[in-house]
């Protein structure tokens, strides 16, 4: 099978900020239908975060390692100016940009295929009120790619793949506030905005005979507002997310995907339970999302919650489907370890819309896990750890699943 494992490799995902905290973790997740055959959905990394690096007060280190994938970048704080930072990133490895064809409920694995690469990139980052509790970060990055595309076991011999590609990336955005990318989290509150463009050397003409086309400059805008609160007293939680997102001359590679129960699967996640990881491509969509958890036992190490996400799409051409509302639920439960260490999440998550060859239903279940390496230390370090986002196992798996 086909693993969809990457975080931030088709989404809008830079970070809002160069993250000035010493964080180390390993982040493990894992998303499966329970019918219809579907691409396997995973994700695995290392993240270091380390401030002061090389004992230089002004520089932070940033690096994510997954088994097929590296991502790094050096931030300079305040290099141009008091509240501006500059950071020069460098990633490389296997099966980012791999794409899986997934049209009405029904995965193509004849259609599917590898995309693997690397890339350059210059971001600016600048906090607008530094005297302000709650900040406000804009960010500019400049990227320069390349991805050479290869077949997947079972993709079809007459079909013809993407040219390789030497491309740009150019985003930009607004973040006020903002939610740190760990598995759970007490309070968060968002708002932001993005626009990102791609910029193609080689479009063109691919699949079957040509019936398919990548466009040389594809636009998406997207924006989110986020709520998250954890009472006091009862530890009850609540969160909330409306996120938005439209696109200009959009094609396979370059539209938004939906579906799955993967939250850290990128920088701003669209998610959909009960749904294949990103069953549904779009132009377009309005995505809200609610969930309410409630601690259990004496020392509320454990936590069940349930989650409810609707989603109105406007398809890409050729992926319409019938029903333009998708909706899907999760049940989750959660636990902590006493030191905080570890935390594991377990999902069930029910897709009321989701097409599949009896009519409309389908089931999933997910399996997050998240290790701080930083508390498992603490009486020989004094760390403050959280994860940041990585790239993927899909080479692993492929071996494993077929």
């Amino acid at each position: 099978m086909a693993v969809a494992g990457l975080v931030w490799a088709a989404g809008l995902s830079a970070p809002g900020q160069i993250d000035p905290q010493r964080r180390e973790l390993i982040q493990l997740g894992y998303n499966q239908s329970i019918e219809g055959a579907s691409p396997l959905a995973a994700y695995g990394f290392y993240l270091l975060n380390r401030p002061q690096f090389l004992d230089r007060s002004n520089l932070i280190l940033r690096l994510a390692v997954a088994p097929v994938y590296v991502d790094g970048e050096l931030g300079f704080r305040g290099l141009l100016g008091p509240q501006t930072d500059l950071g020069l990133g460098v990633a490389g490895g296997g099966f980012a940009d791999s794409y899986t064809e997934i049209r009405q409920g029904t995965y193509h694995k004849a259609e599917s295929f590898f995309g693997s690469g690397g890339s350059l990139s210059a971001s600016v980052y600048h906090r607008f009120n530094p005297q302000g509790r709650i900040p406000l970060h804009g960010i500019v990055r400049a990227s320069l790619h390349g991805t050479v595309y290869s077949d997947m076991d079972h993709t079809a011999d007459n079909f013809q793949l993407p040219p390789d590609q030497l491309w740009s990336r150019v985003r930009a955005g607004l973040r006020w506030g903002g939610r740190e990318p760990v598995l759970m989290t007490d309070v968060a509150m968002e708002l932001s905005a993005w626009v990102e463009s791609d910029f193609r050397t080689e479009p063109g003409c691919y699949g079957f005979g040509g019936d398919r086309r990548l466009e040389p400059n594809v636009q998406r805008f997207i924006a989110r507002a986020l709520f998250t609160y954890t009472l006091a007293e009862t530890k009850h939680q609540f969160s909330l997310n409306c996120t938005g997102g439209t696109s200009w001359n959009a094609d396979r590679l370059g539209a938004f995907r939906l579906g799955g129960y993967l939250p850290l699967s990128s920088e701003l996640p669209l998610g959909l339970p009960g749904y294949f990881f990103h069953e549904l491509s779009a132009e377009s969509f309005v995505l809200l999302c609610g969930a309410y958890s409630l601690p259990l036992g004496r020392h509320q190490r454990w936590r069940l919650g349930a989650t409810a996400s609707s989603a109105h799409v406007d398809y890409l051409p050729g992926f319409d489907q019938t029903r333009p509302w998708n909706t899907g639920v999760a049940g989750t439960l959660t636990y902590r370890s006493p030191t905080d260490s570890w935390q594991i999440a377990l999902a069930y998550g029910y897709g009321f819309d989701a097409m599949r060859s009896h009519g409309y239903g389908a089931q999933s279940v997910a399996v997050l896990l998240q290790f701080d390496l930083g508390r498992t230390r603490e009486r020989f370090y004094d760390w403050s750890l959280d994860p940041d986002r990585a790239r993927g196992l899909q080479g692993i798996f492929q071996t494993l699943f077929r």
